[in-house]
């Protein structure tokens, strides 16, 4: 793992929401012309969006969680420093994602992206009310924070497996989150991975390598790599 300073950019800007009426609704549409789900458009005509530069921190651990936050474009993860200084990655999130979903007021991890990034931000109070009276919304929200308590039940589960075990569990999230099929963009690095994952560098690295010796996987460059037996990676991940 890896000691960590974050970058920091100022304080996210003050804005006033907008609340949405029904022909707000009827008409909003995603780019690809599909009508978006309640909870995308109030957090696309209630939020304002801000851009962040690579390595930039989006919110601080045990500051307030005034906000909620959602990847338009880049890459965002978040992370705690522990008591020995190093870091530890707890999830990284991609375009259409939501993160900063916290059941106290003051934020468990640090927030930062990994690339330059464009994130939609919304006041909670704004949010939690219009759940108050929507019940869509209030639906969409529920299943969006049962989403990310599963996800971290399973990066719990994946600290206690073999490196070899972890690796092939990553590669195989990534896959099924990008769009790419077998060819994995990978936005971040190897030492995130690493501190994601709980492994140093040196054995994210020697894994890699053994796992392309034996022809499961292909790693044109660091940040790309084909999958090219998917069948024996979700042997190892069980």
């Amino acid at each position: 793992m890896l000691s960590h300073t974050p970058v920091r950019t100022g304080q996210v800007r003050p804005f006033v929401p907008l609340i949405p009426t029904a022909a707000h609704r009827v008409a909003s549409h995603n780019g690809a012309g599909d009508v978006q789900e309640p909870l995308a458009q109030s957090m696309q005509l209630m939020g304002a969006t801000l851009s962040y530069p690579r390595n930039a921190e989006i919110f601080g651990e045990n500051e307030p969680a005034e906000y909620l936050y959602k990847v338009i474009s880049g890459s965002v993860r978040t992370y705690k420093i522990l008591n020995d200084g190093r870091r530890q990655i707890g999830g990284f999130y991609m375009p259409g994602d939501i993160f900063g979903l916290q059941f106290t007021d003051e934020h468990s991890f640090s927030a930062e992206a990994v690339t330059d990034a464009k994130v939609l931000v919304i006041k909670r109070s704004a949010l939690a009310a219009l759940a108050g009276r929507d019940a869509s919304v209030a639906r969409e929200l529920f299943n969006v924070t049962g989403r990310e308590l599963r996800r971290v039940q399973e990066h719990v589960m994946l600290l206690v497996k073999s490196a070899q075990e972890r690796v092939a569990s990553f590669l195989i999230e990534m896959a099924e989150r990008a769009a790419g099929g077998n060819i994995v963009e990978l936005p971040m690095s190897r030492q995130d991975i690493a501190d994601y994952l709980g492994l140093t560098i040196e054995t994210v690295s020697r894994t890699l390598t053994g796992l392309e010796s034996a022809a499961t996987i292909e790693v044109p460059s660091s940040r790309r790599i084909v999958l090219r037996n998917r069948a024996a990676l979700n042997r190892l991940n069980g």
